[in-house]
Parts: structure tokens; sequence; C-alpha cells
């Protein structure tokens, strides 16, 4: 067996992603976004992040795609932040954090509801891409990038989409 310093993590999507979106300023900056406010100011005051933190996540989800600023003030320029299509695909990830939030912690806070344009309530689920059967309880088997197959404990089978 090597060193420790030869111990390499697991390259992966999920560890690129927690890159960018993975800080608690980070997803609430995007909450906020998701949610309509878009200033700077509001969402300081919506999130409580120090300013420099603020403009630190602000500055990295508009590098990684996330958010795009467009300017509502010429002097002095002010911006607006709105998601780009890379930010709008991350909702369900919110979606279920708050669900997440509402079932697991002890005394949750209240929270807004996600509606749909129909009026019902957005729930996240897991289902195959290809028959739309819910996950829930089995069916997940992985395939690792060296090509080998297995199931991951239940606890791991979590992912969202919107129905």
């Amino acid at each position: 067996m090597g060193a420790m310093s030869d111990i390499q993590p697991r390259a992966c999507p999920i560890a690129d992603t927690l890159d960018l979106v993975g800080e608690r300023w980070s997803l609430l900056v995007l909450r906020e976004v998701f949610m309509g406010v878009r200033r700077f100011a509001d969402i300081q005051a919506n999130t409580g992040a120090p300013r420099d933190v603020l403009t630190k996540r602000l500055r990295s989800l508009e590098a990684g795609g996330a958010l795009e600023r467009h300017r509502y003030l010429e002097r002095p320029p002010r911006f607006e932040y709105h998601l780009t299509p890379a930010g709008q695909a991350l909702e369900p990830v919110l979606i279920g954090l708050r669900e997440w939030g509402l079932r697991y912690l002890p005394d949750p806070p209240p929270a807004p509801r996600f509606l749909h344009t129909c009026g019902a309530d957005v729930v996240t689920r897991v289902v195959c891409d290809a028959c739309g059967e819910p996950l829930e309880g089995g069916g997940l088997v992985t395939v690792r990038e060296d090509g080998v197959t297995g199931t991951p404990p239940p606890a791991a089978r979590v992912t969202a989409v919107r129905r």
C-alpha cells in the first residue's frame, strides 16, 4: 500500500459541481435568484452573507456559468443577477434540499412552497429516464468508470428531477 500522499480522491462530476455550488453562500445566492431576488443588496439582506463573501460567490457562479449579470443602471454601474440555463438546471437540487430539510431537520423553519404553473406543489422524484418508473426503494445499478457494476446503499440513491 502506498503512502498517504499517493491517495487520489475519486474524480467525478459530483466533486466538480460541489467546487462551484457546494458552499453555503453559493446555494443561498441561487435560492434567492430562483425566488426572483436579483440585486446585490437584496441578496445580501436575505442571505446574511458578508459583502466580500457575496461578491466572491456571485463572481464564482457567474464564471461557472450558473449566473449572468445584467446592467440595470449606468451611473453608478449596477447589476442584476439572472440564472442561465445551467443555473436553472439546479432547481431540482434546491427543491430536494428544501424537502430534505423539512422532512429530517428537527424543528425546520417555515419554508416557501414551490408551485408549478398549474398550481400544484413541485416535488422531487428519482425516476428512470427511459420508463419513468420511480427508483424509490430500489432499481438502481451503478456502473463505475472502470466498468464495474454495483448497487449503492439506499442512502446513496438521491437525485432529483421535476415532475
